[in-house]
């Protein structure tokens, strides 16, 4: 394989994300794709393993074609294998319909081996004899039992001029350290990224890290020192996005920062890197006080110029209603949000900050629709600052039990429709379910979605048995109402009180005599015989009973299963029925 330097060894993206310079001439790359299961996890409304697909696409489409492009995979074959690790595509010249496609063959399902799959991109480029560079976009954490941290610093020592740049795309807090000491210990940058825009944005921070041009070996001796200025508003709220400004960088990998005030030199708060702009946006922090934004010296973290700013409370409110029943979707709104990644959450009254429960990102609205969680209890809606994970306002709500019944027959025959309604539907994604008598907790069987309506029809099991028919909450599979239901053999009689008594078996065109022992005070009865599949209350023949407790049937001439009903035609009830066999 050819080898040309500087060398781009290594794209990281945990759970399928790619991204680098649009244009790089003459390299070879090798993209490190990261299949793992956390992958199928949303962010406002789509996975991440779409989001990573449509950046992988708009990367290779751009990519210079003189580029050898080369990929490997994690996690994408088998579950719990943390030596799930392939190369798919051998660095050459790229074919971007084939490269896209192996990408989008890729299925996230297994663990996420960030150490060895870093190891590996370092070894398939021999970043011992040539520079090295690897771009690691990580939604998780090293699941692997190593430790990325002491890995980078070994490449770092080993390798001729290794450096890995780290994007943390959707990472809670804590993941933060775990996973930006890899870009501290060689020399790179770490960006965190919330969504997708937030994902681009990072990627040119990066590209223009990669593509920064080495300093001149000789500079002009003795240079001016440069005007370096920043500036942005007096004040701004907590956890809020501001426009802030500077002079031309002095580097592309120089950093805006707002840090507290008298903060130790090198801290750098929430930054961006200068790029080769002059204006960009920062995130305010989650605590108020005095502040400045500091413009920061890549070389050296040295600081060269800084404006203060101030950080106060936002006026912040949620509200919704009072109380809400369990598992039911209900409507919140909130004052005009500060940040679109900030969160509208339900929870336990006193559950620590930071916890979410059931939530929404604001996006730019001031109203969205929750969904109550399945316990009941008081609990709070809280609107949460996504910078801190900090909550601004609250409001009170209880959940509730529903007032929920359900009702079907208590004995039908295996396979049979089974008729089944219930007081009112809470949420249209809840279950009606037919369950072994005694099944656990969530336990679905045969069950269909409510939609909006009040009755549907399943079939009932095969088996015969006792069996419950349940209507089971979406949130949390708690079972709200339940009504006992037995199922019985193919030909097993079903009587209401008529007493029916009818041979098991007859011939074609056979005279049978039947009997019963009861009805009621109907004034109008009648013995049918039908079609085993035929409707209740549809028949072959149909006799009225009168005073008689028996009478002769004559059975069909075709073989097959039929039935002798006893029907209250006036009352429309079925009082018993029995299976005869025509054979």
């Amino acid at each position: 394989m050819r080898r040309i330097t500087p060398t781009l060894a290594a794209m990281m993206i945990t759970g399928g994300l790619a991204s680098a310079a649009s244009a790089i001439a003459a390299e070879d790359i090798v993209i490190v794709y990261d299949a793992s299961g956390s992958m199928w996890g949303q962010i406002e409304g789509s996975s991440k393993i779409e989001i990573a697909r449509d950046v992988m696409a708009e990367l290779v489409d751009h990519w210079d074609t003189d580029t050898n492009l080369g990929l490997v995979a994690y996690g994408h074959r088998r579950q719990g294998d943390c030596r799930d690790i392939e190369t798919l595509v051998e660095p050459g010249p790229i074919d971007k319909a084939h490269f896209i496609d192996t990408v989008n063959a890729i299925k996230p399902v297994g663990k996420t081996p960030i150490s060895a799959s870093v190891q590996h991109a370092a070894d398939l480029l021999a970043y011992r004899d040539n520079p090295a560079t690897v771009v690691l976009i990580s939604d998780g954490v090293e699941t692997c039992n190593a430790d990325p941290c002491a890995l980078s610093e070994q490449l770092a020592s080993q390798g001729v001029e290794f450096t890995a740049h780290v994007i943390g795309f959707d990472l809670e807090d804590e993941a933060h350290a775990s996973l930006s000491c890899i870009a501290e210990n060689t020399g790179g940058l770490f960006v965190p990224a919330s969504n997708a825009d937030e994902l681009h944005a990072a990627l040119a921070q990066v590209k223009d890290a990669v593509n920064k041009a080495p300093p001149a070996p000789e500079p002009a001796p003795e240079p001016e020192p440069p005007e370096v200025s920043v500036s942005g508003p007096d004040q701004v709220v907590t956890g809020a996005p501001f426009e802030v400004s500077w002079s031309s960088p002095i580097s592309t990998s120089d950093m805006i920062a707002i840090v507290p005030v008298g903060a130790d030199e090198g801290t750098r708060g929430n930054y961006k890197r200068t790029g080769n702009d002059t204006e960009g946006r920062l995130t305010a922090p989650a605590d108020t006080g005095l502040y400045e934004l500091r413009y920061i010296l890549d070389e050296g973290k040295r600081t060269l110029a800084t404006a203060p700013i101030e950080v106060t409370a936002p006026e912040i409110s949620v509200s919704g209603p009072d109380q809400v029943v369990t598992g039911a979707p209900f409507e919140v709104s909130w004052s005009s949000p500060i940040s679109t990644s900030d969160m509208i959450a339900i929870v336990p009254v006193g559950a620590d900050e930071g916890t979410r429960g059931n939530y929404k990102r604001t996006g730019n609205d001031t109203e969205g629709r929750l969904t109550a969680p399945a316990d009941t209890g008081l609990y709070e809606l809280r609107y949460i600052l996504d910078e801190g994970k900090r909550t601004l306002a609250t409001a009170s709500i209880e959940v509730v039990a529903p007032e929920m019944g359900i009702s079907g027959p208590p004995i039908v025959r295996v396979e049979e429709n089974v008729d089944i309604s219930w007081s009112s539907t809470i949420n249209p994604s809840d279950m009606i379910a037919i369950v072994p008598a005694g099944a656990d907790e969530g336990v679905r069987g045969t069950y269909r979605r409510t939609g909006k309506v009040t009755k549907t029809r399943l079939s009932a099991p095969a088996e015969t048995g006792l069996y419950e028919i349940r209507y089971i909450l979406d949130e949390g599979k708690k079972t709200l109402a339940s009504v006992s239901l037995e199922v019985v053999g193919a030909d097993a009689p079903l009587d209401e009180g008529a007493g029916l008594s009818v041979p098991a078996s007859a011939a074609p065109g056979e005279t049978i005599t039947i009997s019963w022992s009861g009805g009621n005070d109907s004034s109008d009865q009648r013995i049918s015989i039908a079609r085993k599949e035929q409707p209740d209350f549809s028949w072959i023949s149909v006799h009225s009973i009168g005073e008689a407790s028996s009478m002769e049937l004559i059975v069909p001439d075709d073989p097959g299963l039929y039935e002798v009903r006893f029907l209250d035609i006036a009352g429309r009830e079925l009082l018993g029925r029995s299976v005869v066999e025509v054979k």
